[in-house]
């Protein structure tokens, strides 16, 4: 390296404002050192460094002659770590137009971004050319393949590329897991990841988080058990993120006391730790128990958030707690805790006051919350209206919910039977005149709006 690379080097790497990165453009310029990779790799990391990527992008775009495929990748990976949507693409585009061949490094920054912002048709264009340049068996191409298609949700297409590939490592089987995972597959990612331990593909903390994760939504308990004596027996640190993983998976599966076990297991927690604590107390019903680690969880220093709030009030409702949801709900409005409640704080809110009963109040706050009623608030107060003998306000719910969910037939029924019970005859018959043109039939396993709706709660407290 001559002496004048390494003082050019040099001065791009003490660059510490736009300004500095904009004269040194100009000598790029005036001395066409875009010919050398070696200078030009570093200004790139420098405009990143410096959130710059649009003048390196766009001083890529300009060079004549374009440069090396080198420094186009240079800019995909800086790119594949930012939030910039639609350049990785427009770079690529350029590249094609310029006649820079892309090499197996190109694919996986660009797919990288494409799959971050979930741009699924431009994805499928690069995996045209992946095929037609012959760099469909590189196992880390197909690797961002499976992740451009899960993080859109594609699970068939992510399935698909899964099937055709030559050679699988875990990276593989862990984007396939956690695909199915995130799309609520539960079962279908816990079936792959049990094809992993055949295959002899040796899991990481990742695998194991998002199968955790299957257990807690599919139940899976002693799967979920078999993963914690993996992790003991191969003496995994328990850190924040598995061990949290553990909590939540034994809160749901409806062991919160294995759970508090690993609490108490770990150096150190989070406020996802103490989340994940509070929320399997609220699914076990045991109310006064999460009011006691939530008073605890603020004693420690821990900030209370969103999450927190839910899972509290969520417990408080489902233990009957009412004066105690009440206080936490008045302080969160007022200001407490430093943010204003979500729709989902009103919903935890609403289903307390309709179980134990206060239903004008619990029609008040629907009315005058700030967010548009969701089917979950709807059908909590429609719940508790009949289970109260309310037949006024479980019209006016059950109407909503078929607004809401006009193919759903349950709500079809239920007002149909609240007009008989009311004697308004021809009223349920139209109801059930309705239900005929819309082709609809009466579930038969149907028979009313279940109280304990388990789908429900697990919906507010995810």
């Amino acid at each position: 390296m001559s002496s004048y690379t390494k003082r050019i080097i040099q001065l791009i790497n003490a660059s510490t404002s736009p300004s500095h990165i904009r004269q040194i453009q100009a000598q790029f310029i005036l001395r066409n050192l875009l010919k050398n990779h070696f200078i030009a790799h570093h200004f790139i990391n420098a405009c990143n460094s410096l959130g710059l990527l649009n003048d390196a992008h766009a001083f890529l775009l300009l060079s004549k002659p374009p440069p090396h495929v080198f420094l186009y990748n240079t800019l995909f990976r800086a790119f594949s770590h930012s939030k910039t949507p639609h350049l990785p693409f427009s770079l690529y585009a350029h590249m094609q137009c310029a006649s820079v061949l892309p090499n197996n490094y190109t694919f996986p920054f660009l797919l990288k971004s494409l799959a971050d912002f979930q741009l699924l048709q431009k994805g499928q264009i690069v995996q045209a050319h992946v095929l037609k340049l012959g760099h469909s068996h590189d196992i880390y191409i197909q690797n961002s393949l499976m992740n451009l298609y899960a993080s859109s949700g594609e699970m068939g297409l992510c399935r698909q590329v899964f099937d055709e590939m030559r050679d699988r490592d875990v990276v593989s089987w862990t984007i396939l897991i956690t695909g199915f995972r995130n799309v609520e597959k539960f079962d279908d990612a816990l079936i792959a990841f049990e094809q992993m331990q055949y295959a002899g593909v040796v899991p990481n903390r990742v695998t194991m988080v998002n199968a955790l994760a299957a257990c807690g939504g599919f139940g899976a308990f002693e799967m979920g058990v078999w993963i914690h004596d993996y992790i003991m027996k191969n003496r995994w640190e328990l850190d924040l993120i598995l061990g949290t993983a553990l909590i939540d998976m034994y809160g749901k599966c409806g062991r919160i006391e294995e759970g508090l076990k690993v609490f108490h297991s770990m150096e150190k927690k989070n406020n996802f730790t103490w989340n994940a604590v509070i929320n399997g107390l609220a699914l076990a019903k045991n109310g006064e128990q999460a009011i006691w680690w939530f008073n605890r969880m603020e004693q420690e220093g821990f900030k209370v958030d969103h999450v927190t709030l839910v899972g509290v009030l969520s417990a408080c409702s489902r233990s009957g707690l009412i004066d105690m949801g009440r206080q936490i709900f008045i302080s969160l409005v007022g200001g407490r805790y430093g943010f204003l409640p979500e729709v989902k704080h009103y919903a935890c809110m609403i289903d307390l006051l309709a179980r134990a009963g206060c239903l004008d109040e619990a029609f008040r706050v629907v009315q005058e919350m700030p967010f548009e009623p969701t089917k979950f608030i709807w059908g909590s107060l429609l719940a508790g209206c009949r289970a109260h003998g309310n037949l006024e306000l479980s019209e006016i719910a059950a109407k909503k919910l078929m607004e809401l969910m006009p193919s759903n037939s349950a709500y079809y029924v239920v007002l149909s039977n609240l007009y008989a019970d009311m004697g308004r005859w021809d009223d349920a018959e139209k109801v059930r005149t309705l239900m005929k043109e819309k082709g609809l039939k009466k579930d038969l396993g149907f028979s009313s709006v279940e109280w304990e709706s388990q789908e429900q709660v697990y919906e507010v407290l995810a």
